[in-house]
C-alpha cells in the first residue's frame, strides 16, 4: 500500500482539491480525481526531501506560538506604519543575519517563518548558507533586530533540528 500511496494525506488533499475545483461529484470526476491523487505523488516522490529529525517537541510548540504572536504583533506594526507613512515614513532596510543553522530543514523553516511574519518582506539565503539577507519594513536598530531574530527563531530551530 505504501508503494501505491507514498503520501496518503497528500493524495487525499489532491482528491479533495480536485473535487472542489471541478465542483462535481460525478463518477467521471471522482475517477479522474482518484487517478490524479494516485499518480501525482508517485511522479513527485523523487523530488520529496527526506523527513527531518524533529527533536524537542516542547520547543517546537513554543516556537509555533511565538511565530503566531509575532505575526499578529508585526501585522499591527506594519498597519500602523502604513497609516502614519506620510508623517513618519518607514525606514526600510536590508539586514544581513549571520546564521549558525546548517540543517536544510531548519533553514527551510526559518525562511518560511521569515516569509510569514509581516514586516519582513523579502529574504535571500547566501549560497554557502552562512547568512540570510532580509528586507525589513521599518528598522529602528539593526543589532537589536538581528539579536531578536536569532534568539526567537534561529535558536529554537537549532534545538529542534540539530
Amino acid at each position: 500500500m505504501k508503494r501505491l500511496l507514498p503520501s496518503p494525506w497528500l493524495s487525499l488533499g489532491l482528491l479533495g482539491g480536485w473535487l472542489l475545483l471541478t465542483r462535481s461529484f460525478s463518477l467521471g470526476q471522482v475517477l479522474l480525481g482518484v487517478s490524479v491523487a494516485v499518480v501525482m505523488p508517485l511522479l513527485m516522490a523523487p523530488l520529496r526531501p527526506r523527513p527531518g529529525p524533529l527533536r524537542r517537541w516542547v520547543v517546537l510548540v513554543r516556537l509555533i506560538l511565538r511565530v503566531g504572536r509575532d505575526v499578529l504583533w508585526s501585522a499591527a506594526q506594519v498597519a500602523a506604519g502604513v497609516w502614519r507613512a506620510k508623517a513618519h515614513p518607514p525606514r526600510g532596510a536590508f539586514v544581513v543575519v549571520p546564521l549558525d543553522l546548517r540543517d536544510v530543514h531548519a533553514l527551510a523553516a526559518l525562511t518560511m517563518i521569515t516569509a510569514v511574519v509581516p514586516g519582513t518582506v523579502w529574504a535571500e539565503l547566501a549560497p554557502d548558507r552562512s547568512a540570510l539577507l532580509i528586507h525589513v519594513f521599518d528598522l529602528d536598530d539593526e543589532a537589536a533586530f538581528i539579536q531578536h531574530y536569532k534568539a526567537d527563531y534561529e535558536r529554537p530551530l537549532k534545538e529542534i533540528f540539530e
